[in-house]
Order: structure tokens, then sequence, then C-alpha cells
């Protein structure tokens, strides 16, 4: 990646002179550039521009480190095995003609891939604009402007859309560190600029335009690691239903792929925007230094119009007009004459002078309703366009929740907005940006919080019996079966203790019946397979539930559909299920398949008019109970099972306990392509399956990774094994959880000050949530950390814990250990840098690397007897590295 983004060398194949041609852009743009030392390609031409030109990339007596190839699409592969063999390692194809024009291209683009794997190019496009970095003063694109420098980095896989958003930029003097079109991305991606831009210190923010995430693992890891250090900001059109078109089960026709994508972004804790200006708006508004705790934003204006379009785009994104308290009121009632509007928005009224402002500003500042202000200004009255602005800049700098302004006019204005942005305060021309870059900070806080929200402990089977599941599909797979039966199904959800309904089965109607009086509980009868029931509303008399007549009736129109030919109509037998005995509500809870994300998890109103009623949130697995509830506080359902009209609240932690234990199911089987459960029951306050519904994958082949179908790993539990201390006192290794952060706080509270100087380099006196969720909320696949616990007077307990983080480049990994001062030198230290050696292993790591305080002479010690190399640097610091490869 350093070679494509820091190149010293750069040989621009297919240059030219002749105008109006990509190569010619290319050139004279690379000619411009500083620091870079350019080689023309082209057999035809001794000369370019005044600098040699080669007949091919081999001829090149210097090491090249990008190669741009702006030749027509046939000649690519041929030119990029060249690159190969002569040592390149950054490639940019702009040349079009691939997959994108049918299979001959998309043949030219697996030669293409075949060349990168056997040289390890890393390539940006096909068919791309090429990256312009302006810090470094490179313009490796065909596009003719120049960008300012800047520090928001703007990754477009439209090469339109990214020309014209860039030339709109750069006419209203945004600044960039990075512009970079990725075309087809047939290997660089987001996923890889989301870690790359991540490191570096001339990008505060990135802009997204998405057509496709491309690949989604990579992508989620990425954008999960930098959210909150380095807003992203994503702008994808687009509302594709085809996914759900070509569904199966309720849940696969409810959640179609937009759907996905919105709860990627939350899960991944980015912003999604609708408009193009709000890519930049929100781009310089996260970087602020307070985001929104909440959605209540109070709204000062001068001007009863704006006020009001104000309000109307806060009622339409979901935000809250806050409700300022007595004392606020007392404090403007005061300030204002007696006809001001006594409501939010607060109408400062059209004579409003400077302290008028000034005054109003301080009073919703010091509001605990409030979370956030938004002021208008027009140009009216006595107060000064820009000395206002420079008044309230002062106020608004020193504020603990965000304040933006709308400033509204022509030049003047123009200069109040100017002043506003030199000061870190978001500034616009209209309230209806403002209000949208707000909602999006609110956005993005609530996300980050819910990425970093601490869950509550569940008591759930961590390893289920799932043998005899796995032999059940794989004979059904054999025998053709692609939907299992309701009571197969329901077998799954046995296993992972989710509540199912109690099911009898009848030879026939009128066995049915019989049963449905001795059962002495109201009933269910089912005729055929799930798509068609049979509901019996008899309330019962003297136990006898429904009449033979009743089940006879069913019965005998699911023979004349069966007769009549109809599809979905079978007699497999008559099923008499328990009914409870009073239904509250009815929930559906489901996974799909989605192409881009994997595996999903749906959660919302259930029923025979599930689809009708449209109410759902959709989750990407494993979830755990703080992502459980925040799926359920999605939908309008939540507020109902809450408690409605009179009837009992859901028991919320058994509603978790089951969508939990539903997630676990989903990441356990990649073989299940589509689940219902529809409805689950609730009953005074219990949920219960009452139908299930299991589609299996007929492409599925054993062997297959067991987590293919998951953009984010879940909880490894391959690693969770006891051990025993050298004291004979026996330790649970396992990786660390979310739910793990307050026993590591009572940990890291109670080391002395030489273990946490051995550990931090420093001595850290306050424990903060946001530093415990960065250590215990990690991603699996680039991370790890390793804790023992152990159970002291029935308490548990952590007294070590060992890490290893991989850096991007997946090349090598950074590890630190540290163990309780009361456990010290009982061999803890030694299994957990040995665990990690294995993880970085599993991991085709070639180095792991530390720094040991030179003092830490027990550490040292242990690495020496693990085989790493110790270099001493200065601060009394040692470097340890040990080689894997």
């Amino acid at each position: 990646m350093k070679s494509i983004f820091t190149p010293e060398t750069v040989a621009l194949i297919g240059a030219t002179d002749r105008e109006g041609s990509v190569g010619k852009t290319l050139l004279d743009n690379l000619a411009a550039s500083e620091d870079i030392r350019l080689f023309p390609v082209n057999p035809g031409r001794e000369t370019l521009s005044g600098l040699k030109c080669y007949p091919d990339v081999g001829s090149i007596t210097e090491k090249v480190d990008l190669a741009i190839i702006a030749t027509p699409a046939a000649t690519v592969p041929e030119i990029a095995e060249a690159c190969g063999k002569a040592g390149v390692k950054g490639v940019i194809v702009v040349s079009a003609g691939f997959r994108e024009v049918g299979s001959e291209g998309k043949m030219l683009e697996e030669r293409l891939i075949a060349v990168r794997e056997r040289y390890g190019l890393r390539i940006v496009g096909p068919n791309c604009l090429g990256v312009i970095l302006p810090n470094r003063g490179l313009n490796a694109s065909f596009l003719k402007v120049a960008p300012e420098k800047g520090k928001i980095a703007f990754l477009s896989q439209s090469g339109a859309l990214g020309s014209a958003i860039l030339n709109w930029a750069v006419d209203s003097h945004v600044g960039f560190s990075m512009f970079a079109s990725l075309g087809s991305m047939l290997d660089v991606d987001f996923g890889d600029l989301i870690d790359y831009l991540g490191e570096d210190p001339h990008t505060k923010s990135i802009m997204i335009y998405m057509e496709s995430v491309g690949n989604a693992k990579k992508f989620m890891s990425a954008a999960r690691g930098f959210a909150r250090s380095k807003p992203i900001i994503i702008l994808k059109p687009g509302r594709f239903t085809e996914s759900a078109r070509a569904a199966s089960s309720h849940t696969g026709s409810m959640a179609g792929d937009d759907d996905v994508y919105e709860a990627a972004f939350r899960r991944a804790g980015v912003v999604r925007v609708s408009e193009i200006s709000d890519l930049f708006n929100a781009a310089e508004a996260l970087d602020s230094r307070y985001l929104p705790h909440g959605p209540k934003l109070a709204i000062i204006t001068n001007a009863g119009g704006p006020g009001v379009m104000a309000t109307d785009t806060v009622i339409d994104l979901g935000g809250e007009l806050a409700a300022l308290s007595g004392e606020s009121m007392k404090r403007l009632d005061a300030l204002l004459p007696s006809y001001w509007s006594r409501a939010n928005p607060v109408d400062i009224l059209g004579d409003a002078d400077e302290d008028r402002y000034v005054e109003a500003l301080k009073t919703c500042l010091e509001d605990e309703e409030v979370n956030g202000v938004l002021v208008i200004y027009t140009p009216q009255g006595t107060a000064g366009t820009v000395d206002l602005a420079r008044t309230l800049s002062s106020i608004a700098g020193n504020a603990y929740i965000p304040v933006l302004t709308v400033w509204m006019g022509g030049r003047e204005a123009g200069k109040g907005r100017e002043l506003f942005l030199e000061n870190d305060i978001p500034s616009f021309a209209t309230p209806e940006e403002a209000v949208r870059t707000y909602m999006s900070m609110f956005s993005y806080g609530r996300n980050l919080k819910l990425l970093y929200e601490t869950p509550a402990e569940l008591p759930l089977d961590q390893a289920p019996p799932t043998h005899h599941l796995k032999a059940l599909i794989k004979r059904s797979l054999k025998e053709g079966v692609k939907i299992l039966s309701e009571k197969d199904s329901k077998s799954f959800l046995h296993v992972y203790d989710i509540p199912v309904a109690e099911t009898h089965l009848a030879a026939d109607a009128a066995d049915a019946a019989s049963l449905a009086r001795n059962l002495g509980f109201p009933v269910l009868i089912k005729i055929s397979s799930p798509d068609i029931t049979h509901k019996s509303d008899v309330k019962g008399v003297s136990g006898a539930l429904c009449s033979e007549g009743e089940v006879r009736a069913a019965y005998d129109a699911m023979l004349d559909r069966v007769k009549a030919g109809h599809p979905d109509a079978r007699i497999d037998g008559v099923t008499v299920e328990k009914m409870i005995e009073e239904i509250d509500y009815e929930i559906i809870l489901g996974a799909k398949r989605d192409k881009d994300f994997g595996s999903v998890i749906l959660f919302g109103m259930g029923g025979v008019q599930a689809e009708l009623f449209q109410d759902f949130a959709v989750g990407l697995p494993p979830l755990n109970q703080t992502l459980a509830r925040r799926l359920m506080e999605g939908t309008k359902a939540f507020k109902l099972i809450s408690g409605f009209r009179g009837r009992q609240a859901a028991d919320m932690d058994r509603m978790e306990q089951v969508i939990v234990s539903f997630s676990r199911l989903i990441v356990d089987f990649p073989e299940i392509v589509e689940f219902d459960i529809n409805p689950l029951a609730i009953s005074k306050g219990a949920p219960f399956a009452l139908d299930a519904r299991i589609i299996i994958d007929e492409r599925y082949r054993e062997g297959e990774s067991a987590y293919s179908h998951l953009v984010m790993a879940p909880y490894p539990t391959r690693y969770i094994t006891p051990w025993k201390m050298s004291d004979g006192r026996e330790v649970l290794l396992r990786p660390i959880r979310p739910e793990d952060e307050p026993l590591e706080k009572e940990m890291l509270s109670t080391l002395s000050e030489e273990a946490l100087r051995y550990r931090f380099f420093q001595v850290i006196r306050k424990i903060s949530h946001e530093m415990l969720t960065r250590f215990c909320n990690i991603d699996y696949d680039r991370e790890i950390a390793i804790v023992a616990e152990l159970k002291e007077e029935g308490e548990r307990k952590i007294v070590g814990i060992g890490r290893l983080i991989i850096e991007p480049d997946f090349k090598k990994g950074e590890y630190a250990v540290v163990v309780h001062d009361n456990y010290q030198r009982r061999g803890l230290g030694n299994k957990l840098v040995d665990m990690l050696i294995g993880f970085g292993q599993e991991k085709g790591l070639n180095i792991i690397y530390g720094q040991v305080l030179t003092e830490n002479k027990g550490m040292l010690k242990i690495c020496e007897r693990m085989g790493f190399k110790v270099k001493d640097q200065p601060d009394r610091i040692s470097y340890v590295e040990l080689t894997l490869k």
C-alpha cells in the first residue's frame, strides 16, 4: 500500500503526448507532482515531455514503486506480469473494459487476479480515475483538478460521480488528504484504505461514495477498528430488493439489501448520509470535540420561517425539540419581549441585538434538557453579521454540547460562516443542512455507544450438543430436502434453549379432535405444511375445546386442495399443538443469508401479517445482550411488547436470552440459509415459538470454513482451556469478552504502581470506560486477548491478561502481558506469551514484537527463554522480537 500512496518512483505505461488523451493528462499531472521520479513507458517514443521514454517497464534501471497502466484492457494482464517480474509492488489500472463489459472482460480480470497472486501485487482498479494526495503533491489520476490540502479522505467507487463530487469540493475550497477512485475493486478496496488511512496522520475523517461494499468482512473489521478515532461517513445510493424477491421465508422477503447495509453501518460505527453536501458537512462536524448525547435540539432564531424549516427537518429525521426547563423559560421571559414564542424554537424576534443572541444561547447551553443548540441568523435587526459570529464563536468554543450555526444571506453571511469554521464551529447556509448534520452527529455518537456498550452476563450454554443436528442436515441434503419439517426445525430450538410450544401428532382428523378434547388446553390444529394452518378459536366448555366436526371441516378443506393440485397442499398427518392460554403479542425472529454481509438476524412484528406491517430491525451476528436489546428497540414492536393497553409486558431479560441463543444457533450453522420463528408468541411475559421453518443451503459442502457465513468473527471458544499454575491452583484461560469490563477494571485498579508501569509505561490513576471498552470489545480477526480467570471465595477474578494486536498489513503483531502482583512467579506470564505465539502462528504472522521496560527483568527472561531477540533502545526500553517464519 505504501508503494501506491508514498511512491518515490512511478512508471506511466501508456504515456503519450496526444492532446485530450488519458495518457497525456496522466503524464502532465505526474510531471507536475512533487518528490517522485517519473518514467514514461511507450515503445513508440524515445522521449516524452523532456523525459526519457522506455519501451517497457523491465527496461527501467531503477526500482519502480508504482506503475500506472493506461493501455487497452487486452494488454493489461501481460503488462501487469511484466511489472511483477520487474519487482513493482503497486499498480493502478485506469483502463476500462473488464467485467463491466461482459464475459470477455471478466476473463481478462481473472488473468489479472492470477498475476496479482503470483507476484503479490497490490492493484487499484481497474476502470478507475487514479489517486490524488494533495499533502504529498502527488496527482496520479487523469482528473484536471488540483484539490487543496486538507484532512478529509474521499474514496469513490464511481469514477463519474467521484469526479463530480471532487469538482464540487474544489469549487467550495474543501481540502483533502486523499482522493482515491477505486473502480472495480479487483484488489484494493474500502477495507484496505480504511486500514491505511486509520494510521495516516494527515487524515481526520473519511468520506466514502459506495455502490457495493466489496469484501464486507474486511470492511467491517477495518471500520470498527477506526470508527472512534476516524469518523467514516458514507453516501450509498440504491434501495435494492432483488434478494428479497428470491426469498422463501418471511424473514427473507422482509429484509432487503438496503436494510442489511443500514444494520452493517450501525454495527461498524459509521454514519450514512443521503446527500452529497452532507458528506462534507458531516466529515467536518464529526471531527469536532463534542458529540450530542441525545437527539434533543434547541433552536434559536430571529425569524419564524427558518425556525419552522429547522423544526420540520428535526421531526422528519427522528430528532426531538428540547423541552426547555422552567428556569430557562423564566430567564427567557426576562430577556425577550412579552410576545415572544414561549416555546422551542426560541424566536428572539427580528429586532434581536447581539446581547439577546448571547443570553439566549447561554440559557440553552445551561439547560440540562438540551443536547445541542442550533443558532439561526438572518440579516435584520441590529446584530452585526460578522461581529455576532465572532462573539458566538467564543461562547460555542467553550460549550460542552455542540453548537451549530446557520448564517443565511449573501457575502456578509458567508464571511460569518467562514469565521465560525475557522473556530471549528459547524456553520451552514440553510437550516435543513444544519439539522441533517446534527442528526449525523447524534447518529455517530449513538453508533459508537452501541459499538462499545458493555453487555450484561447472560446464563447461556456455551457449547450445546449439535452433532445430531449436523447429521440431520446432512441427511436432508442427501435426500434432496431443502426445507426442514416443522418438527425438525423445532429440534434446533430445543437444543438452544428457546422455548417451544408442546406438539402432538395425530393420525387423522378424528384422532386430532380426540386429542384436542383430552389435552384440556386451547390448541392450534395444523393439517399440512407450515404455510396452511387452521386455528381453533373455541374457548372450551368442560374441557371440550374443539369439536370433531370443526377438525374434520379443516381436514376436508385441505383434502380438496390436495385433489385440486394446489402446490402448497399436502397431508402429512394432523398436528395438534398446545396454544398458549392467552397470546398477548406475536413477534417474528428470523435469519437470512445476505449476498454481501452473510447471515443476518431480523426481529419485528410477527404473525400472518408480518410482511404487511414491515416493522422490523436487522442485526448482524454474533449478538450479545446489549445488541439484542438494541435490535428490539429498533422496532415499534418493542414499544408494543413493553406493555400495551393493560397487557403484561414481555420479560425483556428472557427475550434477550432467546435472541442471543438464536444468534448462536445461526453462528453455529453455516448450512442454514433462512430461518423463521413466526410467530414467537409472548404470553404472560414469556416467549414461546409456535412455528419454525428452516431452509438449508443446497450448495453447502462439508469442510467449508466454519464461519464463512459471517462478516464478524464470533467468540473463539477453541482458545478456552483450563490450566494449572505452578502452585497447583487452576485458572481458566479464555479470550476476553465485552462482558468482562467490570472484571478487568477490578484487576487494573488493584495492580501495584510497578505492575502498571511495566504494562503501560506509566501509572494510570483513572481506569475509564472508554479505555476498558478498547480492551474488552475486540475484533477477534485482528486481535486476541487471553484472560486468566479464577474463583476466589466464590467470586470470579481476572488475574492475568495477554494481548496480541495484528498490524493492518497482517505480517506482524505487537504483544503485551500483565499478571496481577498476587499471582506472579507462578508460570502464568510464560503461559500467556506462549499462547500468543500460537495465535500469531495460526494467523500466519512473520514476526511478534513488543516493547519492554529494561527494568522488567521477569518479562525479559521469558522473552529470552522463548527465543525473542532483545535489543536495547533509548529511555531504558528494550525492543523484543520473535521470528515465526
